[in-house]
């Protein structure tokens, strides 16, 4: 029978994973790095992943296609709950703690030649993954955490960002300008929701288009009514703290 459906254009797709975490019914998966309809029993046909898609690859339309099978949809959501929670499909994005040493050991180095003494430290790196995005809400190293969310430019921008930022945090990263703020602002309020978080430290560039992760992260603690010890940190380009 004819129906709408989506139909996804690969050339447009840029492999973001936004309309797989907004179908709800999953029947979007990650093929080879390309959103892919996986089944046309499992698409509703009523477009939630249409206005999240930055490229414009998914459009609705109509042709012959395999009525909507919600039994068929119940019966996939139970297997995938069964399995390790892989956001774009990918086992590196599996959830991991990392165990620090608590004594950091810093290394010096002296060159013969120039006699220049070079000193380089460990890194302060928690958890992965550490793209928002990727992050599962429930996640176990959330629980009871102090969160760093910061803008992804402002750990190249500043030297000492893992021993001044990063180090006894668990650090999220996203881009406020090119990433879909909104889902950021769900994905931390479900965090605070689920996690019993103990502080949040925002670190963003001092260009005005990193105002948005501000703002973002102000508009979760709200909606999660959830109001944790806050602290916000703007690096300037030039690498300092403003």
């Amino acid at each position: 029978m004819k129906r709408n459906i989506i139909s996804i254009d690969e050339n447009k797709c840029n492999g973001c994973g936004l309309c797989i975490d907004a179908c709800h019914e999953g029947a979007i998966e990650l093929v080879n790095g390309k959103a892919k309809l996986i089944s046309d029993e499992y698409c509703d046909g009523l477009g939630d992943c249409l206005p999240k898609c930055p490229t414009d690859a998914i459009k609705m339309i109509e042709r012959d296609a395999a009525d909507y099978d919600q039994e068929a949809v119940d019966r996939k959501k139970e297997q995938s709950e069964k399995k390790p929670n892989l956001p774009c499909g990918c086992p590196g994005t599996m959830e991991k703690s990392i165990k620090r040493n608590v004594n950091l050991k810093v290394k010096q180095t002296e060159t013969k030649i120039s006699g220049v003494t070079e000193i380089s430290v460990d890194s302060e790196l928690n958890q992965w993954p550490v793209q928002l995005r990727l992050v599962n809400s429930k996640a176990g190293f959330l629980k009871g955490a102090h969160i760093l969310i910061a803008a992804d430019c402002t750990a190249y921008a500043y030297g000492d960002f893992h021993k001044e930022f990063i180090k006894d945090r668990i650090a999220l990263i996203g881009c406020p300008k090119l990433d879909d703020n909104d889902y950021y602002r769900q994905k931390i309020a479900e965090i605070l929701e689920n996690n019993d978080i103990k502080s949040i430290t925002v670190v963003r560039m001092e260009v005005p288009c990193c105002a948005g992760i501000v703002s973002t992260v102000k508009q979760a603690m709200l909606q999660a009514g959830i109001i944790v010890p806050y602290k916000e940190v703007t690096i300037g380009i030039n690498g300092s703290i403003i």
